[in-house]
């Protein structure tokens, strides 16, 4: 806890003055109101990247869309997603974290209404960019906001694991929410749905939501640019198989490990990227992830596409691969702290690799059983 700010934040407190660090204290209430409204904002950004998938056959009937289109409607958000995270955080500490989650929010709404009123695949895929590119801001600047809201330690943990089940339910209620809302009226419903959600959300962030930032911090341009292009062609390349967009993003991310060697306030520090625990946590979650979201697809458009199941029907076979998610994040977190992180790491790809092994029996033929170990497996 910095120094300057009161020890006691179990009590109800009044609204205090910037404490030493950037820390912001207000009372009970106000933050309160403002977790739930930043955990508003990674429900936005998390039911999003699921929410769309049941509905991938809708739109590709009602638009013309082909499977490549498909593809990108929900590559598209994933990808801007996460070119742009690091320098959504880092703008948030230059510019202030309030201001950059105001801008995400705005940039998400309009975009919403964008891809409810696209007359086309490449129209909605355009929009479902510029989408990742409001969640780019507000996934980083809602964690920003919450850890200066709640300073201490234990508090901090809790308001942490609140944000973090919010996007599991996210996660999980996604495929469920969208299949309803195609069944009974369209699949544009999901992206108007966002709309007021944001307008409320942006009202409450002004109201609750002091401004923060770190001051001296200058801005990392060289970074944001080569890691953007690094992180993009590297997705664009597996999507699309193209050996242009692999050399690009091997290039682009030379040059931004270049970059923040020479950069006075580098987005990643080099020391950070040298440390084992670091990469090899982030490797092994971006390889889960890589594999659960686009089993999600997969799983989407072979329950609709080949087994002929209807949205809503199709949702709900989704369920059981993020109830484990759901249920073991508690679990695995008491397990972390008494085994280490390492084992678990080992367990989880083990366990993901046999149940990708299941797929070699999959068929046209097949039923919903014989796919349900791998995707159960995955989570």
């Amino acid at each position: 806890m910095p120094p300057g700010c009161p020890s006691d934040t179990s009590a109800p407190l009044e609204v205090f003055p910037r404490c030493a660090g950037g820390m912001i204290r207000q009372s009970t209430t106000t933050r309160t109101a403002l977790l739930l409204t930043m955990c508003a904002g990674m429900f936005l950004v998390q039911l999003d990247v699921t929410v769309v998938n049941v509905a991938l056959p809708t739109i590709g009937a009602r638009l013309g869309a082909d499977l490549p289109t498909l593809q990108w409607i929900v590559a598209g958000y994933a990808v801007v997603l996460a070119a742009f995270l690091l320098s959504g955080g880092a703008l948030g500490d230059v510019v202030g974290h309030r201001r950059v989650v105001v801008g995400g929010f705005a940039v998400f709404g309009a975009a919403s209404a964008g891809c409810a009123l696209a007359p086309s695949g490449p129209v909605l895929v355009s929009f479902r960019l510029l989408q990742g590119l409001g969640a780019a801001l507000l996934l980083p600047g809602t964690l920003a906001v919450i850890t200066r809201a709640y300073p201490q330690r234990r508090e901090q943990a809790r308001a942490l694991g609140v944000w973090a089940g919010v996007s599991a339910l996210a996660l999980a209620g996604g495929p469920v929410l969208g299949g309803l809302l195609v069944a009974a009226w369209s699949w544009r419903v999901l992206f108007w749905l966002n709309v007021p959600l944001v307008a409320v959300a942006i009202a409450a962030t002004l109201r609750v939501v002091p401004e923060s930032r770190e001051p001296g911090r200058r801005p990392d341009f060289a970074g944001a640019v080569t890691g953007a292009v690094a992180l993009a062609a590297l997705v664009f390349a597996v999507i699309q198989g193209a050996v242009v967009a692999a050399a690009l993003a091997v290039v682009s991310a030379a040059a931004f490990v270049l970059a923040e060697r020479r950069a006075a306030d580098p987005m990643l520090p080099p020391a950070l990227v040298r440390s084992r625990q670091f990469t090899g946590a982030n490797l092994v979650a971006g390889a889960m992830n890589f594999v659960g979201l686009g089993m999600i697809l997969v799983l989407t458009l072979y329950l609709q596409g080949v087994l002929g199941y209807p949205p809503p029907a199709a949702a709900v076979r989704l369920l059981p691969g993020f109830l484990p998610l759901s249920l073991m994040a508690p679990v695995t977190g008491r397990l972390t702290g008494r085994f280490g992180p390492r084992p678990l790491m080992i367990a989880g790809l083990a366990l993901g690799a046999v149940a990708l092994l299941n797929l070699l029996r999959v068929s046209p033929d097949s039923g919903y059983l014989t796919v349900l170990p791998t995707w159960f497996g995955l989570g």
